[in-house]
């Protein structure tokens, strides 16, 4: 038996309709084993080492939760402070190469602050303006999650950017990252987050607003 096919027995082994039921409220029911978050993790966790093909093969899972466990080894090993730069390198490419199986916004936002966000702190920040000019709702969620790292590094410029070029976007997933980015910057840097909100604030969708107020997703 393979990695993969393991770690899909042992999630089977932990599911219950209790989670199908709660999981189905944001992912296709066919697409779900029904599993806690946490045990999720903890396979995760235990399974960090895999090499990055089978990680790979992790996030291209038709099963949401085998999928998770990929993305959550993607933070794991990103997390490392022994990582090397090719290593780094290779987690970033190949959360973008698999984008297309990205597609929750827990599945962004479980790996993209540190895979693509810490990742591009010392680098060009072009990536993030193409993710944030997607047609893809995920891609453009990733540009503006990726920033939570940027801004919690004092990086306030280019997440400013962005937000302002996509505060007019018709997916509320966006919006809700968004409005969580305006209250780190907020923590960051009182006084930008004070200039964005008069200059742009009447243009802020409801879900952003309640997002900067409580950190709802």
């Amino acid at each position: 038996m393979g990695d993969v096919e393991r770690i899909e027995q042992e999630l089977r082994a932990l599911s219950s309709p209790d989670q199908v039921d709660l999981i189905a409220r944001r992912v296709d029911r066919n697409q779900i084993i029904g599993v806690r978050m946490g045990s999720v993790f903890g396979l995760a966790k235990a399974n960090w080492r895999l090499d990055l093909g089978t990680v790979r093969e992790l996030v291209q899972s038709n099963w949401f939760e085998v999928r998770m466990v990929g993305v959550s080894i993607l933070d794991a090993r990103a997390r490392k402070g022994s990582a090397a730069d090719t290593e780094r390198t290779d987690l970033y490419e190949l959360y973008l190469d698999e984008h297309a199986h990205i597609d929750t916004w827990d599945l962004v936002d479980r790996a993209a602050p540190r895979v693509v966000g810490q990742y591009l702190l010392d680098r060009p920040k072009a990536p993030l303006y193409v993710l944030a000019d997607s047609a893809n709702l995920w891609e453009r969620r990733t540009s503006i999650v990726a920033c939570y790292w940027l801004i919690r590094n004092g990086e306030l410029d280019d997440p400013l950017r962005i937000l302002e070029a996509l505060i007019d976007d018709p997916e509320v997933f966006v919006h809700t990252a968004l409005g969580t980015a305006l209250r780190e910057v907020k923590r960051a840097d009182p006084a930008r987050a004070d200039e964005f909100h008069r200059a742009l604030g009447s243009r802020l969708h409801p879900a952003a607003r309640r997002a900067m107020k409580v950190g709802r997703t």
